[in-house]
């Protein structure tokens, strides 16, 4: 049994890859529609956040033998439970981080460290900011740009409850609330960008799944300003970047516990 962390497109691809090298597999999510996504696709799931002691308690109860971590490349307060569950559990830890996007060098691309590094050097360029980030972080943005002079503030994100009720909270127009789900095209991004008449976008460095690449093209065609927020840097051990080097891991592990 293995205790795959999900949530993303290309964990639902691995997870279902895992399955089909002859691994049983329980999938931990945070949100409704990643846990439908992967039923859907006859995977067993565990919806609801856990902390590393529940994530422990769960790798026992299921005896799982071992913890992927495919979780997004910035959830870095995932990744930590993971590795300190799988610590406490007594089983191995393996990272997956999707491939990181390979960014030529631009006069109009701004790279990051972090969400309040991307908040000040938004404030200081000013115009209309879309926001790209999600809903986790924008209290930061709202605080630093909302009601600055000569500055809007543009937020897309998806459309849940609990995200427009926290619009509201920090006082973000509904006209500058944009309610989708990705990935979206260059083209979709370049439609959107000239209908809010945006001079800077924030993103972060998700990686090619993620439709960074898209955001960037996009803004880059227009001459619009962008931010890029760099992944956190965690000290993961395993990591792979690609499917089979997972699956690699996994039989090598197996292999010695037969043997």
């Amino acid at each position: 049994m293995i205790v795959v962390l999900a949530g993303t497109s290309d964990a639902r691809e691995l997870a279902l890859l895992i399955r089909a090298a002859g691994y049983p597999l329980v999938a931990t999510v945070v949100t409704e529609s990643a846990a439908k996504s992967l039923e859907e696709a006859g995977l067993e799931v565990r919806m609801g956040r856990l902390d590393a002691h529940g994530l422990a308690d769960l790798i026992r109860s299921r005896s799982a033998q071992a913890v992927v971590d495919a979780s997004h490349p910035f959830a870095e307060e995932a990744s930590r439970n993971a590795m300190a569950a799988a610590e406490q559990a007594g089983v191995p830890y393996i990272r997956y981080e999707r491939e990181r996007g390979s960014y030529d060098g631009h006069p109009r691309l701004f790279f990051v460290d972090d969400y309040e590094e991307a908040a000040e050097l938004a404030a200081q360029k000013r115009g209309v900011v879309m926001l790209t980030t999600g809903s986790k972080t924008l209290q930061i943005f709202a605080e630093k740009l909302i009601g600055m002079p000569d500055t809007t503030l543009v937020a897309r994100m998806l459309p849940r409850k609990d995200n427009m009720e926290k619009c509201e909270q920090l006082g973000l127009e509904q006209k500058n609330i944009i309610a989708m789900q990705g990935p979206f095209s260059k083209e979709l991004n370049q439609a959107l960008y000239k209908h809010y008449g945006v001079n800077v976008i924030v993103t972060k460095e998700s990686g090619k799944v993620g439709a960074v690449e898209e955001k960037l093209s996009a803004a880059l065609e227009m001459d619009i300003d962008a931010i890029v927020i760099g992944r956190p840097q965690l000290e993961y051990g395993e990591v792979y970047s690609d499917f089979e080097g997972v699956t690699n891991a996994l039989n090598a592990l197996f292999q010695e516990v037969r043997d």
